[in-house]
């Protein structure tokens, strides 16, 4: 059966059930049907006297164009604890359209480990996006307006771009204000693809609506003529985008096709942006269950460098354990275990967290394969546990559970890779050469001038995101290996003063992705009963 027939063939329980199984009482849920509910921004206040739960922080290794398996190895785990007697928690981000649509089809785990409504879940969900997409473009309006009506603020450069939830490459540069029309002034713009806006970002760091609303007054949306940066409350755009977010800002709650309680919240790329569900979904989940899985996109070097050095930096989280998804498709693919050592490697000794590697069991992987896999990583004292959730549901991850309850105890010693007084060169330096392993650092001239502006303007101590392939250590996805000397291209650096740290473009990465040559949109339909199919 198809992912999507499995979960149609799985009785879900209602939302109220899934939510006592926490704690979260009726009068804390906003009901989105019978299988999905918002949770009231109330229910981490009422639980702040309770102790946290055990964080286990899911990663991968560097992954193949279809990726290795992290939301279906989280949810298995999440399962597999659960199975074992343990009271767990997801706490996960929420799929786009644009992959949905382009190369993935879907991203709510697979075979018997789901979220669930998937189809739900994969589209529209409870709008989060959508509304994080009006308020952005709120803001791209209000703009515009107020340079049509005399420029009062003296813009010189507009920054803000629009955004969509969808992968258009078309959009990636425009012309504006073609229509002709007295005093309209043309512009160049361009779009980024939704959850790579600072709204999202914003959205999945604020600690509550004042914090939202407060992030979201210091967004910088451009410079006028004497250079100084304008900002979103000198616009009075603040208030009407925080209440187009007032529901958003509320985790959303669902289940597995097992019935384990899971957050979904928050959905940015790590590839593009910071890779980490809201702080709201995780911080309410630990004080909800004894063991939380959460997930950081892509691999470990783009989405558990920016959950460590951003999320928990911010916060003060910190993992107990981190698991690095591998597959032996994806080991192949990148020449052998060399990949997965320096994973390890990063976790293990950079960040100092207790690692497990978790091996995403296919049909077709050998016994042979599987067995060079298990002793080469015995070999360098590292755990691995074979998962089979995608077959067999939690069952077939009771081992990675039974491990992780005995890893998340051990000690650690967790340490950032860069320090805020750094400087921002020095941080992309540390991040490049400790993380990625590359031998130095090139700048554009426009990212030495954007480096000296934004160090100038006093915000040189925020911590920086690299925007960079997922393929690669590198910043080009062709060199799977790695095995030469390489160095980091710098092209671009934006400072994103409401979410609080430094976006660095490095080597040909997009903000605003393109769709493959045959996207999953071709295949998406509806049948002649209503039903979806083709989201897998």
């Amino acid at each position: 059966m198809t992912d999507i027939e499995i979960a149609r063939n799985t009785k879900l329980e209602k939302i109220e059930d899934i939510a006592k199984k926490v704690g979260i009482l009726e009068e804390d849920l906003e009901l989105y049907g019978k299988y999905k509910a918002k949770i009231s921004n109330n229910v981490f206040e009422k639980n702040t006297d309770k102790p946290d739960g055990k964080l286990i922080l899911v990663t991968a290794m560097t992954p193949t164009p279809l990726g290795e398996g992290k939301t279906t190895i989280s949810i298995a785990i999440a399962d597999g604890l659960q199975k074992i007697g343990k009271k767990s928690i997801l706490a996960l981000r929420e799929p786009s359209l644009g992959p949905v649509f382009g190369i993935k089809g879907g991203a709510t785990g697979g075979g018997k480990v789901q979220i669930a409504p998937m189809e739900e879940i994969n589209l529209h969900f409870t709008g989060d996006i959508h509304a994080i997409t009006s308020a952005n473009n709120l803001l791209s309006s209000i703009i515009d307006n107020h340079i049509y009506f005399g420029n009062e603020l003296k813009f010189k450069k507009v920054t803000w771009k629009r955004c969509v939830d969808l992968n258009d490459r078309q959009l990636r540069k425009v012309q504006t204000g073609l229509s002709g029309e007295k005093k309209i002034v043309p512009r160049e713009d361009g779009f980024d693809i939704s959850v790579a806006s600072e709204i999202m970002a914003i959205l999945c760091l604020a600690e509550n609506l004042q914090d939202l609303k407060q992030r979201l007054e210091n967004i910088i949306v451009g410079y006028d003529e004497e250079d100084n940066p304008i900002y979103a409350k000198q616009l009075n755009a603040a208030g009407a985008m925080t209440v187009l977010l007032k529901d958003a800002i509320k985790p959303n709650l669902v289940q597995t096709l097992e019935h384990t309680p899971a957050i979904v919240h928050g959905g940015p790329f790590a590839n593009i942006a910071h890779g980490c569900n809201s702080v709201i979904a995780t911080k309410t989940a630990l004080k909800l269950a004894d063991y939380v899985v959460t997930e950081a996109g892509f691999g470990a070097d783009l989405g558990a460098e920016k959950f460590l050095d951003i999320k928990c930096r911010k916060t003060g989280l910190k993992p107990d354990a981190v698991v690095i998804v591998a597959t032996v498709k994806a080991i192949k693919y990148h020449g052998g275990m060399e990949n997965v050592y320096r994973h390890i490697d990063n976790i293990k000794n950079k960040f100092g967290l207790n690692v497990i590697v978790a091996l995403n069991k296919y049909e077709n992987d050998s016994e042979e394969d599987i067995k060079e896999i298990r002793q080469n990583l015995e070999d360098r004292q590292v755990q691995l546990s074979l998962v089979e959730g995608w077959a067999k549901g939690g069952e077939g991850a009771t081992d990675i559970a039974q491990k992780l309850v005995e890893l998340v105890n051990e000690e650690e010693s967790f340490k950032y890779i860069y320090e805020d007084a750094d400087s921002i060169k020095s941080k992309i330096l540390k991040v490049a050469t400790k993380i990625y392993g590359a031998k130095s650092v090139n700048y554009s001239q426009e990212a030495i001038e954007e480096i000296e502006k934004i160090e100038k303007m006093g915000y040189g101590k925020l911590p920086i995101c690299i925007a960079k392939t997922q393929y690669s250590f590198s910043d080009d996805a062709k060199n799977l290996e790695c095995k030469e000397d390489f160095d980091i291209s710098v092209r671009e650096v934006a400072l994103k003063s409401g979410a609080g740290f430094i976006v660095v473009l490095a080597g040909k990465i997009m903000t605003m992705p393109g769709l493959p040559k045959v996207p999953a949109a071709e295949t998406i339909d509806i049948d002649e009963n209503g039903e979806i199919v083709g989201i897998f």
